[in-house]
This record gives structure tokens, sequence and C-alpha cells, in this order.
């Protein structure tokens, strides 16, 4: 085994003691199985661990690579002549490995993080500028909003460390028809068993939760239109005519409470009249605080009747639930408040994380209330199965016929992060930019030169009109690594690629940090001495 491997290792898997990492430390193995212990050993001391690191590198240390067999070509498409060629036989392993892309960080912790970045990057150029959008969007009018779902029965809850429900409504019994108390005089703290559990699970209306979350992406699609029809009102216009005084841009997350259902956080900003460019500024007179009051207007008008999950059922009227909250978000500009309640910084940063998130980090699929609503989908489908198979209609035409295939998102179908056309740059823009880095960089490499910050200067102008066509001819070959052994060494890696990030990012804090307080400390000397 080379230094250079070996240095790989240590710096890839965790220790025993990380106080003392280096060598002559035991692996820290613990945490597997017997065979994929085994595996880790054979893996690192394979005679092809150091094609496999590679390999594993290139594709950011993924929990599950895609595995594909085949060739390309890189073609001028003014000249016709080939610039360059390559095939999967070139790759370290014999074949090639490409990045699974999975958002959630249960699934793959490397392409989360990625996804998380992107994400960020593209909610902070909405309300900072950057990356395309010009610096001026700070100053239009900027909201912060939480919609929530309406209640289905009583659960259990932190309540900011406060009793968890000491009393009862108006009209309600301490216990309920089934004999269960409706009061809980427990102070419950994050990460108790109870939490986001219902105090009764047969008096939770279990089919309303699950239609509700069903439309729930209906019922935001309604609120965009609600608010600008509420804008339009506002500003005495009919709604066809607003987008030639003002148009309404946002970003969206999806966050899954403890209870198993989602709620939506969103940046909600207004800019001028609609432009080929977009980012114009808003018109005199539409202010932040105006703003949140529309969005609170809207969200607490819009409804969905929903349709019946089965015959003989009720028909819902979809609404948010009353815990609605909409902020205004100070200026970009604005750095000198130091009292402010959100920043953008703070709040992309908070988007972008519950966009990475899945039903199993915010919600307790193992618990009584998640098998319960599983099984309550099971219930729902068999019965419409039933019905279709009577009546000779497709389950495919039904509204609720593709509610099994999302059964782990319990019920859930929509998008956990969307925005609007002209609130930022694109997922795909930012993906291409990396891209033309990574070739940068690599030719760079090939040619023995140092790749200086101005000639990244095209990363971040408009995609131009490409010159060159990529030809290639792939087959699948498989997804995940060989084995569960490599699979973890892979996360090991990823692990500690993030651990180094928030390192470096805690030093630039820190230093930042000393730069302040040295330029306060400079400013009361000269007001104390004069200059």
């Amino acid at each position: 085994m080379t230094r250079e491997t070996r240095e790989r290792v240590w710096d890839a898997v965790p220790l025993r003691s990380t106080e003392q990492a280096g060598e002559g430390q035991p692996l820290d193995l613990g945490h597997l199985d017997a065979a994929t212990e085994a595996q880790v050993l054979a893996r690192l001391l394979s005679r092809d661990f150091d094609a496999w690191s590679e390999a594993a590198a290139r594709v950011g240390h993924c929990a599950k690579p895609v595995r594909l067999h085949g060739s390309s070509q890189t073609v001028d498409t003014r000249t016709g002549e080939v610039l360059s060629s390559f095939s999967s036989s070139d790759s370290p392993l014999g074949v090639l490995h490409v990045r699974c892309g999975n958002r959630r960080a249960a699934d793959c912790p490397s392409c989360s993080r990625l996804y998380a970045a992107d994400t960020f990057h593209l909610i902070r150029a909405g309300v900072t500028g950057g990356r395309g959008v010009p610096e001026e969007v700070g100053e239009n009018p900027l909201v912060f909003a939480t919609l929530t779902a309406p209640s289905f029965g009583l659960v259990h809850g932190t309540r900011g460390g406060r009793t968890c429900r000491p009393f009862t409504l108006r009209g309600q019994d301490r216990v309920c028809e089934h004999g269960r108390p409706t009061v809980c005089h427990a102070r419950h703290a994050d990460g108790d068993e109870p939490l986001g559990q219902p105090l009764c699970r047969d008096c939770y209306d279990y089919e309303s939760h699950l239609v509700w979350q069903w439309w729930a992406p209906e019922l935001w699609r309604r609120f965009t239109i609600d608010l600008r029809r509420t804008l339009a009102k506002q500003l005495g216009v009919i709604e066809s005519r607003l987008a030639e005084l003002v148009t309404v841009q946002y970003a969206k997350v999806a966050e899954y409470q403890l209870r198993g259902i989602v709620h939506f956080h969103a940046l909600i900003r207004l800019d001028g009249p609609k432009t080929i460019d977009g980012f114009a500024p808003a018109p005199a007179g539409l202010t932040a605080a105006l703003l949140a009051l529309l969005v609170e207007q809207a969200g607490a008008g819009v409804s969905f009747d929903a349709p019946s999950l089965h015959e003989g059922d009720v028909t819902r009227r979809l609404r948010f639930g009353a815990q609605f909250d909409a902020r205004p978000i100070a200026a970009a500009r604005r750095t000198d408040d130091p009292d402010r309640a959100l920043t953008p910084e703070q709040v992309a940063g908070y988007l972008a994380k519950y966009a990475t998130k899945s039903a199993t980090d915010s919600t307790n699929t193992h618990g009584p209330h998640a098998r319960r609503l599983r099984a309550t989908i099971v219930t729902i489908v068999d019965r419409q199965r039933a019905e279709s198979a009577a009546s000779d209609q497709p389950m495919a035409e039904h509204p609720y016929g593709l509610l099994f295939k999302w059964r782990h998102m319990l019920g859930f179908r929509g998008h956990f992060s969307t925005k609007s056309r002209r609130y930022s740059v694109t997922l795909g823009q930012l993906r291409r930019r990396r891209v033309r880095y990574e070739r940068a960089l690599a030719a760079a490499h090939r040619e023995g030169r140092t790749l200086h910050v101005r000639d990244l200067d095209d990363l971040l102008q408009d995609d131009a009109e490409e010159t060159t066509l990529v030809v290639g001819q792939w087959t699948y070959a498989g997804t995940g690594w060989d084995t569960d052994g490599d699979t973890e060494l892979a996360k090991a890696a990823a692990a500690r690629a993030r651990e180094y990030a928030q390192e470096r990012a805690a030093a630039r804090n820190e230093q930042r940090t000393g730069r302040v307080a040295s330029r306060k400390e400079t400013d009361c000397e000269r007001g104390r001495f004069g200059r």
C-alpha cells in the first residue's frame, strides 16, 4: 500500500480516538456487522484500493453511484473535429461511476450536501443578488412565510418548554369517547417518544390527514393564485393587468412535522413589471409589511374541495392551519441593523437544510402513528381497487389512484423544493457552471498550470451558445458500490469532508469576527482620543 493510499485511509475512516488520529490507531468499525467489517478490511488490503479510492473521489464519495458502460466523443459543432474521446474502460475500475443525485441526507449524505449547497445559492441569489441576479433585487419587498396544516386531532408537542396540554378547550371533556385523557401535563423535550403521537389514535382523523397531505401541492398552487388576486385588488387593477405593475416571485420548501404532515416555508418577493430579464424594482409604496399582510389574507382565504376517497365518503374543504406566519425580511444592504429578526443568509440556510430532508428525518416512521397512517393508506387503496373492479374503472383514473405509490412519503406527492420562474437562477444553471469549472480544472491539471480566479469569469455569465457537442452511447450496469463495505467507506469519507468544510467555515467566521472586533476597537479609540 502506497503512502498516499494510507493517508487517504486515515483521512476517510473514523478512528476510535478522534483526538489521537494517525498511523497506528485502530479503525472504528464497531457499528458494522461482521460481514461488512470484513468487506471494509478486504477493500483496504486489496490491490485495487488506489483505483477504488480514485473512483470514489471522482463522484464525491457518493453512497449509491450509478455504474455505466460505454463511450463518448466531444465534437466541435463548427468544424466537425473530434476534440476528445472517453470510454468507461479508461476509468479506474473499468466502469464509469456517476453521482446518484439523491437529495435526501438519509440516502446519500454526499449528494444531499451538494443539493443543499445548490439550493442555498439558488435561494440566496433571489434575496441578495449574485449568480447572474442583480444586487438591486435585495431592495424589493421580501417576506418569509410559513403555512401549516390544520389539526386533525390532539397530538403531543414541546410547546416551547411549557406543559404539553394542561387543560381542555371549551366544550371538551377531560376524557375522550374512547376513555383516553385529552390532557397531558408532561413537559416534553426534543427526542421524547410521544412527540407527534396523537393523544388518542381512535379520535385522530387519519383519512382527512391523508387527503390534506395528498392535495397540499394543489392548495399551495391556489394560494399563489389567490395572492396575485389579493394584490391586484389592493392595487385596484384587474388580475390580467397585474403583471404590468408588479410580479410575485417565490422559493418554497416543504418540511415534515412530527405528526407526519408537511408544512411549507416560503420566501415571497415583489418585483416590478414583467420584463424579459426580470428582477425589476418594485413600485413605490409597496412595502414588505404590506406584502406580509396580503400573504396572510390570501393564506386565510384559500380553500380547495377535495374529491371523495370512496363512494359514500364526504367532500372535504381543505384549508391551511391557524398557525400562519408571515414576517418581513430587512433589505440585504442594511448590514448596520443588528436588531433585525431575520437575515437573508439565515433564511437561505434554513430553507436549504429542509429541502434535503425526508419523512424519515422529521417523523418517527416506526412509531404507532406512522404505522397507522400507512395502514390507512392500504385500507383506502384496497377499497378503491374493489370499487374499480366493480365499476370497470381503471385505478389510474381515480383521484387517489397513486396513493399507494407514495406511502413511503406518508401520502405527500409534491416537490420538496420549488420556485417561480423569475425568482433567481435555476439548479440546471448552477450544475452547468459546476461542470464548466470541473472541465477547466481538469484541463489546468493536464497542462500543468494554475487555474486563476479571473479564468472563471465565464462560469458566472449567462449560458452562451454551445460550440461543442457530446455524442455518446451508454448502457446501465447497476447502482451502488460492489459491497456494503465500499458503501461504508464512501460514507465515512463524505462525513470527513463535511467535517472539514465545517471546520473551515468556523475558522473563517472567527477571522471575520476578529476583524470586526478590531475595527470596532479602532473606531472607539478614534472617538476617544481623536484623530
